[in-house]
This record gives structure tokens, sequence and C-alpha cells, in this order.
């Protein structure tokens, strides 16, 4: 083999690596199919707001429900935040629910909210939340993670990462 022929032979096999690289990472940043009894476990849920007081998912059922999975200490979680209050704030006319899931702690969430208040609901999620958005189909548990689920309480769209205007119209009007 020439020197050239190396070169062309090594730049292949470089490309055809960076190809492959490339495409495990856009996979596990995708979302994945949703766990078979993920949906179940979602609606039996059990959760407190950040300030201890419980509430049910089921509550929540029925209608299009928003649920995004965020953090305090998450840029493009808290950069999303106002987006989806102006979603809610549009929307809830339609019916829509939107459910905020804090992986955070509740003194955290707490002071949050006081510099950001939201119109719709917080949940304390905790650690359980990163399994219970892997579970909803979120492949590395990142945040932000949002889900929306139709009427009838089924997933219908997943996002991995920030939302953007032109997400939440699509929903809006696919759900």
């Amino acid at each position: 083999m020439t020197p050239s022929h190396h070169r062309r032979v090594f730049l292949g096999v470089a490309a055809a690596a960076a190809a492959a690289g490339a495409g495990v990472a856009w996979w596990r940043h995708e979302p994945q199919p949703v766990l078979s009894e993920a949906e179940q476990m979602f609606w039996g849920m059990a959760l407190e707001d950040p300030q201890g007081q419980p509430f049910t998912l089921a509550a929540m059922r029925g209608q299009p429900l928003l649920v995004n999975f965020w953090a305090t200490w998450c840029p493009p979680c808290v950069e999303e935040l106002p987006l989806l209050n102006r979603f809610f704030k549009a929307q809830a006319a339609r019916g829509w629910h939107v459910l905020g899931l804090a992986v955070d702690q509740p003194k955290a969430v707490q002071a949050f909210l006081k510099k950001l208040p939201l119109d719709f609901p917080v949940g304390m999620a905790g650690l359980a939340g990163t399994e219970l958005s892997r579970a909803l189909g979120n492949p590395n548990g990142g945040l932000p993670y949002t889900v929306v689920m139709d009427r009838a309480g089924v997933v219908r769209h997943q996002k991995v990462g920030k939302v953007s205007e032109s997400d939440l119209e699509a929903w809006a009007e696919g759900v």
C-alpha cells in the first residue's frame, strides 16, 4: 500500500468511527419507549408539594397533562419554567394541566418558588424522580425531561432537554 492509500483507509476508518459514536450519542439522548407499567405506576403515585401537603396524580387524569422533571440547580430547567408557566396559563381553559416534578430538596424548591412563583402545581419527586423519568422514557435520567400525556393517561410526547415554544404549540394541537 502506498502512503496515500494508507491515509485514505485511515480517514475512512476514522469517519466510520465518528459516525458510529455520533449515532450512539444521539440514541442515548433520544427518548426511549415507556416501560410497560410506568404509566399505571405514575397515576397511582401520591406526592407532596414543597410545603409538605400531599396530593395524588390520579386527580389530574382525564385531561391532557404536561409533566416536567426539573431541579433548581439545572440551568436549562430554570430557563424553561417561565415558558411552561405561560403555556399552562394559555392552555388551562382547554383543560390542560401542567405538573412540575422537582428532583430536588424541598427547602431549595421553596426558596426558588419565592423568587419565581409558578401557577401550576409542583410535586417533590426527590431522587426517585430520576428513576420515574427513566421509566417514562428518559434514557439517562437527565434534566430537564418533559412528558405529555393524553386524556387517557397515555404518554404521547417526550422531550429530553429544554422545551421550545414550537414543541409546546405542536403538543397543544396534537393531544
